[in-house]
């Protein structure tokens, strides 16, 4: 068994369900986890991982240097021509 800090917390009831307050010192990025409950009857938690939209990529991108690196130039060949026999 690992060796961490114990926290404990109430669960209450909110509304139909029951819940828990995540401590401070257990606070994660995000707003949404997964549950599992062991076969001993332990539950577990997890963060899931937040998702990226195209624009996050477009930023991260942007934020980084120039790469100093110089491409071998690529032929472009046209495409071969393809003979589609269409049923009329």
């Amino acid at each position: 068994m690992l060796n961490r800090p114990e926290h404990r917390a109430r669960v209450f009831q909110n509304g139909r369900s029951r819940a828990v307050r995540i401590p401070k010192a257990l606070d994660f990025d995000g707003d949404e986890v997964v549950f599992r409950k062991e076969r001993d009857g332990k539950l577990s938690l997890e963060p899931v991982p937040r998702r990226r939209s195209p624009k996050d990529l477009i930023d991260w991108l942007k934020s980084q240097p120039p790469l100093d690196e110089d491409f071998a130039e690529i032929e472009d060949y046209p495409p071969e021509p393809v003979d589609i026999d269409v049923p009329q």
